[in-house]
């Protein structure tokens, strides 16, 4: 009974696996999705206020962005279009909300760690025109298992290297522990405001058959601190979709000697 009841369970979770992959391909080849972005420009390397192929003048302040443009840079704010000045807070909603945009491209203005940048995405990016799929191991219920979240005593952040190049500092809230094939693993792991978990990990696939690191995201723990780790669902990064995305590499102890052969490893070749 056991056994018959544990093969529904995983054909169930093997068609739920098979919607999210679906569900995932398609929000990453959006208009606006990852694939999109063809550009990061930090103003403080522009002190003139011309950033490369975006027209108008975008000048930072200590608690804003002023975007100014004549009614010849095509550009619009709002739905407008811009013959002066706007004053531009971070946007902080989906990429197809943005506040900017010239033609099809969305601009949008970003805080990070008390500096201001302006992200470009274009529809007719050639990532996206190029995107072949995503690969990913198709589900195995050997790598979801039990997992049991420890918060630490006080919020810690941390400093690691970004996919730019520079370091940055990473918050964590505590550590997740897990068995894989008998033998038990910790990550750390930040808690996002929902609750659920996001960890930044690598594994001994990374750099080979999958992409040098990747994301796990498990859904915020019981009461008791558990939840289900499932590696099925391993992401990749967002700068694996576009070279223009800042992603932190993985904190110390996030690097498991597991091969992780699981969730999604890289993009489709063409």
């Amino acid at each position: 009974m056991s056994t018959e009841h544990d093969a529904v369970a995983d054909a169930e979770a093997a068609q739920d696996w098979k919607r999210w992959h679906e569900q995932r391909t398609e929000t990453v080849s959006a208009p606006y999705g990852p694939l999109s972005l063809t550009g990061t420009h930090w103003l403080a390397d522009h002190p003139d206020g011309h950033l490369p192929g975006i027209p108008g003048r975008w000048t930072e302040t200590p608690d804003a962005v002023v975007l100014t443009a004549g009614r010849g840079d095509g550009l619009a704010v709002d739905g407008e279009p811009l013959a002066g000045e706007a004053r531009l807070d971070a946007d902080a909603g989906p990429v197809s909300a943005a506040r900017v945009t010239h033609g099809g491209r969305r601009l949008v203005v970003l805080r990070r760690e008390g500096l201001w940048a302006v992200r470009d995405f274009d529809p007719d990016a050639a990532a996206r025109r190029a995107f072949q799929g995503i690969d990913a191991t198709p589900y195995d219920a050997r790598w979801a298992v039990p997992g049991r979240f420890t918060p630490y005593d006080e919020h810690r952040t941390v400093t690691v290297g970004n996919a730019d190049g520079k370091e940055r500092g990473l918050g964590l809230g505590g550590e997740l522990s897990f068995r894989l094939g008998g033998v038990e693993h910790t990550l750390q792991v930040a808690v996002e405001g929902d609750g659920s978990l996001w960890a930044v990990f690598a594994d001994a696939t990374s750099g080979t058959s999958s992409y040098r690191f990747r994301f796990l995201r498990p859904a915020a723990p019981d009461a008791k601190g558990r939840t289900t780790v499932d590696f099925n669902r391993s992401l990749l990064p967002p700068c694996a979709f576009a070279d223009h995305f800042i992603c932190p590499f993985p904190p110390p102890g996030n690097t498991l000697v597991t091969e992780i052969a699981a969730g999604e490893r890289n993009l489709l070749d063409r």
